[in-house]
Order: structure tokens, then sequence, then C-alpha cells
């Protein structure tokens, strides 16, 4: 059986004030021409269909439009809910999806009941399970604890419990957790773009307890991963943070044979845009041809000048029409220890706004700015004003 294994699609999602409902339309063409080239038997989709739980009109167009034309396809398809998902708005209709050869796994209850396939070597039991939020199956499943790993473990065990009904059948389990052979490998794998599931600080679940299945597909983490040869994350198909700059994004092809895992190879995805990151004065940056790789990329730029330069977004843009993020870390300066309280007793109002001005880009404002601050201050006071005297009248009235 071969198996194509994706997640973390995130429809509707956005990069740094980029629509992305495109470049995710240009992934689903992708993944239905690798459907159909590489003869895919099973398509499974491990978590975070959507960005959000109540998703835009659009990204549901566009997951109807998909899961329409898999299930023209010639493989069967299995869909677990993520984090980011409503498992009642995902898993709705799931029923009749499953006549269609699309089969919805958002319910913790149905946890434990397989898709059922069968190919050259026998029976292949798929178990979806969607993102277990602990509270919510804590007393159903009496866990022990209130953490990720309880939760999975629990999961795992009713997945074992059918498995262990159905002698010969081999297994394929989506979950949408994070997994990893320890904590201290945890941190090396996140990304920014992944929105943190811990429970009291416990979010980790360990690899040995998909110890005994054929594969296990997972989702959650944007970057891929190959915890073992039958245990991976297949990563988001598009970047969503700068962090993922230097992934390589995709999914998993996998051959299931008849011990097992025979072959995995990752196909990549389409690339919309390039992710750069750059650092350095602007002036060098503006005039040094080495970036001249960047000038079509998204771009995050953190800037070292001294001072904080001027216009900086409309002078990187000259050449760098796709920069989205700027930070600012002038170099030699010494980092702030912590947040601290400005004084502002017995200062005016263009004092302090001044004050700000200075503190956070390390130059004085211009005439011009003093002007609009002072502007500014003279509006709100006279806003201030009309509301007393507002007040004042209907005090009158009374």
């Amino acid at each position: 059986m071969r198996i194509l294994h994706t997640s973390d699609w995130h429809l509707g999602r956005s990069f740094h004030s980029v629509g992305m409902l495109g470049a995710q339309a240009t992934y689903v063409d992708h993944l239905l021409a690798v459907v159909e080239s590489e003869g895919v038997d099973l398509v499974v989709l491990s978590g975070d269909v959507y960005d959000r739980a109540l998703p835009p009109v659009d990204a549901v167009e566009l997951a109807d439009d998909t899961f329409a034309r898999l299930a023209s396809s010639r493989a069967q398809v299995v869909v677990s809910s993520g984090n980011h998902d409503s498992p009642a708005r995902l898993g709705f209709n799931a029923r009749l999806a499953d006549a269609a050869g699309v089969h919805l796994r958002t319910r913790w209850q149905d946890v434990g009941t397989p898709v059922l396939l069968e190919d050259e070597h026998g029976p292949v039991a798929v178990y979806g399970i969607p993102y277990l939020e602990p509270d919510a199956v804590r007393t159903a499943w009496e866990l022990p604890t209130r953490s990720h790993e309880a939760a999975l473990t629990a999961a795992m065990a009713r997945v074992d419990a059918d498995l262990a009904s159905r002698p010969g059948a081999r297994s394929v389990v989506l979950a949408h957790a994070f997994v990893a052979g320890s904590a201290e490998a945890a941190p090396r794998m996140a990304s920014d773009s992944e929105r943190d599931i811990s429970v009291g600080g416990i979010q980790i679940a360990p690899t040995s307890l998909f110890a005994g299945v054929d594969y296990a597909a997972l989702g959650h983490l944007h970057g891929r991963q190959t915890l073992t040869e039958s245990i991976r994350y297949s990563g988001s198909p598009l970047a969503y943070s700068f962090s993922e700059a230097a992934q390589t994004k995709g999914s998993w092809l996998v051959d299931l044979g008849a011990e097992g895992v025979r072959a995995a190879e990752f196909v990549e995805a389409p690339v919309p845009r390039r992710l750069r990151t750059l650092r350095g004065r602007i002036d060098d940056l503006l005039a040094d041809p080495r970036h001249a790789d960047a000038e079509d990329a998204w771009l995050q730029v953190t800037l070292t000048d001294a001072r904080r330069p001027l216009h900086a977004m409309d002078r990187l843009a000259a050449r760098f029409p796709h920069t989205l993020m700027i930070g600012f870390e002038p170099e030699g300066a010494v980092r702030a220890r912590g947040p601290v309280m400005p004084r502002v007793d017995g200062r005016s109002d263009i004092d302090v706004a001044l004050g700000f001005v200075a503190e956070v880009r390390a130059l004085e404002a211009t005439t011009e700015e003093e002007l609009l601050l002072q502007l500014a201050c003279d509006s709100c006071r006279i806003d201030d004003d009309r509301d007393a005297d507002f007040r004042l009248g209907h005090q009158d009235v009374g």
C-alpha cells in the first residue's frame, strides 16, 4: 500500500499579512497530481486542516473542493482534526463522507475504531486520533494525570485493544501531538508558527507510545521529522514563520509492505516564494551585491545601526520589495534586563511622548515629529474637555 502523509495545511492562514490561500490551492493541485502520478492508495492528513476553529468562507470552500477532488481520485482518504480545528465543524457530515471514501475522524469517542482497507498483503487498519485536549477526556478515560502523554496513552490502549482482535492486520495511526524521543530534543523540533499545546507545562509525549504501530503519521510540528523509520512528521506544506526558512516542505510517500514500512521518500511541495533573513546596517544591506538573491524573497531584516534609521521600511522596500518584518538590534547596545517603569509624575504629556521616542529608537524626535506629537497631545486634551463638558451638562439636567 502506498501512503501519502501530509498535515498542518492551516487553510485560511496568512504569512505576516500576506494571504496564502492561492499558495494553499497550488499545494492541493500538487497533492492531487502526486496521488495520480505515484499511484497513491491512501492519503492521510494528520490535523490542522484549518488555521482556526471558525475558518473564513474561502478556506472552507477550498477544503470542500479539495475533499471532493480527493473523493474522485484513486486514493482513500483519512483525516483527523488538530488543535486549530473545530472537531464538530471539520467532522460535519462525517458519515456521509465515509461513503465517498473521505473518512473524517474528529471525535475522541471514536478512537480505536479503524478505517479498514485491503492490499495484496491483507488488511490494513487505519486509526485516526484527533488532537486530544487532556481536560476533555480526563474524566471519561479516567486519566491518571493531566497531560498529553496520559491522553495519548489512553488513546493508544484503545487502538492496541482493537488491533489485537485483528490478527495479521497492519496498522497506520494518525495523531496530532508533540511527540519526541526526549524532552531535550523537543526545543530543536519546534517552529515559531506552532501554537503551544502545553498543559501545566507538560506537552511532550514519547515515541514509545507508537512502538507497536506499522506507521505513525504525526501532525502538529511544522518541520518534517523522522523520529524512527515508522514514526514521522510530514510538517506543514508551506512555511508559516521565518523560523522555517531552512526547512524543506512537502509530504512523505510511504510504501507499506507485508512487514511494515518498506520505503519512505519525501516529496517536495511547490514554494510560493523563498524566505530569507538579513542582518546588518541598512546602508550596507542596500549596497551589498551579495544580497541580490534576496530581492525576490519574503524577507525578515534585523538592522544593527547604532541608531534606528528613519523610514527604514520604505528604504528597504526600494531594493527588497517583499520585506515583511524589520527588527532593530543596535551593535554594542546593552540588552535591557527587564521592563523599566518610566517616571511620568510631574512630566507633561509631550515630555513623556518625546522621552518614549528617544528611548525606543535611541534618537531624539525631529522638529516635525515633535510638532506632530504636540498636536496629538493637544487633541487628546480637547477631547477630555469635551467629555468633561458633556458630563457636567448631564449633571445640570439632573
